[in-house]
């Protein structure tokens, strides 16, 4: 074989070794107690998870163009809204002026009628194409199974295992408004799986672990409403080896939330976005797992890489800690 043959066999080689190294990276966005992921698939397709608060001189927004820099990403391909909250869709205006959005995503209208976000955010899919989704509709980013779990009070139509955990526990008298209404999803890569459940609380948690758990079994979970509101029991059938909480410094993270969370099944670790005043050190996963320390930090995130055999990364870009956790 001449020294050219052999050439275009290396550099074939090598292509499909980079094409089999690609990962599914996510990136878990500092909004101060809101929400912002963004998700880029091994495709370089783009879907972002909400954008976080409106105002602060676009902050939240400066802080997604960050991350999207460092995935080298220049435009949304997707933008999915859970739900119309402040610390969720305020920022969109903010983002468009930053970045171009093609498709938007909501689970429909805002139920809440004095809600001051619903507006500018309508001015802002206008800019695009919009769709309203539905629980079990699939959203299409190619590489990547990305499933509705929930979205307007309603749950995807499967069957689930059986949850265990479901004993005992009991609907409580239910929170009216854009949280119960909140879209929720689940994102499958090979053999890895993540679950985003939105701001769902209490019993829209419960409808969707119970009797079967609908959610599946993550590798990696990110709470429900930031850590706020105690979930049920219930999430212990989800067994994550890894939970992230998008908590804010005044904001989720509350101590009986983080007992609940540590007592589940096969976890290994809990990450945070922020140290949590009402946790104290106590209740705080250790500093190399938490991406921001003070109050309105500067904003650093965590970045979680899964390959496609069910192995990932997650590193912290303020401490640059890094820990690899195996396929199982």
């Amino acid at each position: 074989m001449g020294n050219f043959a052999r050439l275009l066999v290396l550099g074939a080689t090598l292509a499909v070794a980079a094409r089999a190294a690609k990962t599914l990276d996510i990136y878990f966005i500092d909004v101060e107690g809101g929400q912002s992921t963004l998700v880029v698939s091994p495709s370089g397709q783009t879907l972002l998870i909400d954008t976080g608060y409106a105002g602060n001189s676009g902050r939240d927004a400066n802080r997604i163009a960050v991350a999207a820099k460092a995935a080298g990403v220049k435009k949304i391909d997707t933008l999915f809204l859970t739900h119309h909250h402040d610390d969720h869709a305020g920022g969109v205006p903010n983002l468009l002026a930053r970045l171009p959005v093609t498709l938007f995503l909501d689970k429909g209208p805002n139920v809440e009628l004095d809600n001051q976000y619903a507006e500018p955010y309508e001015k802002a899919f206008a800019t695009g194409q919009h769709k309203v989704i539905a629980a079990g509709d699939k959203i299409a980013v190619k590489g990547l199974d990305v499933m509705v779990l929930t979205a307007a009070g309603k749950y995807v139509n499967v069957p689930g295992d059986a949850n265990p955990h479901c004993a005992g526990i009991a609907p409580v008298t239910g929170e009216k408004g854009e949280n119960p209404q909140s879209a929720g999803v689940a994102i499958q890569f090979g053999k890895f799986r993540f679950v985003d459940p939105g701001d769902i609380i209490w019993n829209e948690e419960f409808g969707l672990h119970c009797p079967g758990n609908k959610a599946g079994k993550p590798d990696v979970y990110l709470t429900a409403h930031h850590g706020t509101h105690l979930s049920p029991k219930s999430v212990h059938g989800l067994t994550p080896r890894v939970i992230i909480m998008n908590n804010g410094a005044r904001k989720g993270g509350l101590p009986e939330e983080w007992k609940l969370l540590r007592a589940s099944p096969d976890l290994a670790d809990l990450w945070q976005l922020h140290f949590s005043l009402a946790g104290g050190k106590e209740a705080n996963s250790p500093d190399p797992f938490i991406a921001n320390v003070e109050a309105n930090d500067d904003g650093h995130y965590l970045k979680l890489s899964a390959a496609e055999d069910g192995s990932f990364v997650v590193f912290n870009s303020r401490t640059k800690y890094t820990k690899r956790y195996a396929a199982k």
